[in-house]
């Protein structure tokens, strides 16, 4: 029997494949249909800096609307209050969910700069999520930004929510560093469990007849795939946090090739946007087809045969498989 269990930062899970966070994961049905579906965690969809600190200043808005009233005014809201706001929705969702299925469900938190809102992180916890998901968009646009500055905000931020929770807690890396290997070392050392590669940031495009610039969010493809296996495939032997995939994951073959690179668990969201829910069995079963048909009998035996050996010069290693490549690439084109 093929055994697809797997640990993911002291998880264990009955597969590699997650649900990565996505409009799938917006709701209680959503949840349920990605689990019955035979994915092994699910992230919830991002919860912002932004509605966090509105929420804080909305309750703190309320607060002193009553301070000047008869003291019992201090024990009610006015009216409206009982509305309910993103960031209590999203703890019911948590706590819905964690109920509804029996896998874990991850929640994700997404901001750019340490502050109070990481403290959400441990109502997080308390609401039922088994891990934090630090979704750290931070692009930086000015150009007076250092990148130390860049690397030191990411390490604060995973430093107070560690601080915060017991839970284990991911970090989801962009891939803008200009040095992808140190960042990813450092959060290592600061604690991170898992660090999932990469992030995918917004990319406006430009609207020519409307003068306009229109945002846009498209949906991965593999080829951008590789960029993310290079980087798993060096880190393998050198962090002790877990590594996962998250860009690029359409068919079976994609979850094998992330898998050989080393990575512990796979995330799709694309793929489950783009054919439904239910797209995650044909996923599994193609792993599981893979397995037999090579002679594998587990995850663990195939997990990071491909990967850059512990002991090799790592930047010798990828520079010889970039002479390698364009060596082929000139014999396919044949004489000009």
């Amino acid at each position: 029997m093929m055994d697809l269990a797997t640990r993911y930062m002291g998880l264990t899970l009955r597969n590699p494949l997650l649900a990565s966070a996505s409009p799938l994961s917006n709701t209680l049905d959503g949840v349920k249909r990605l689990a019955d579906a035979g994915v092994a965690a699910i992230v919830l969809y991002s919860l912002f800096e932004e509605q966090v600190r509105q929420e804080a200043e909305r309750n703190a808005r309320l607060v002193d609307a009553g301070a000047d009233s008869f003291a019992e005014s201090l024990s009610y809201f006015p009216a409206g209050a009982q509305l309910e706001t993103e960031p209590p929705r999203y703890l019911n969702l948590i706590e819905r969910a964690a109920g509804a299925v029996q896998i874990p469900v991850i929640a994700s938190l997404n901001g750019a700069t340490p502050g109070g809102w990481t403290s959400y992180a441990r109502a997080m916890q308390d609401a039922g999520a088994a891990a934090i998901e630090l979704n750290i968009y931070s692009l930086p646009g000015d150009p007076h930004t250092s990148g130390r500055d860049v690397e030191q905000r990411h390490l604060d931020i995973l430093q107070r929510v560690k601080d915060t929770v017991s839970v284990p807690v991911a970090v989801k890396l962009g891939p803008h560093f200009s040095s992808t290997g140190e960042i990813a070392l450092r959060l290592d050392r600061a604690g991170a469990d898992a660090l999932v590669l990469f992030n995918r940031f917004l990319q406006p495009d430009v609207d020519p007849e409307q003068l306009t610039v229109v945002p846009a969010v498209d949906l991965s493809r593999p080829a951008e795939a590789r960029l993310a296996r290079t980087w798993i495939s060096l880190l393998r032997h050198q962090v002790r946090a877990s590594l996962a995939a998250t860009t690029g994951v359409e068919e079976p073959a994609d979850v094998v090739k992330y898998l050989l690179a080393g990575a512990d668990v796979v995330m799709s969201a694309s793929a489950l946007l783009r054919h439904g829910p239910q797209y995650a069995t044909v996923l599994l079963d193609g792993l599981t087809a893979w397995m037999r048909r090579k002679g594998y009998a587990s995850v663990g035996e195939l997990r990071g045969l491909l990967a850059v050996p512990a002991d090799s010069d790592q930047a010798a290693y990828e520079r010889a498989g970039y002479v390698r490549a364009l060596r082929a690439a000139n014999a396919s084109l044949g004489p000009w």
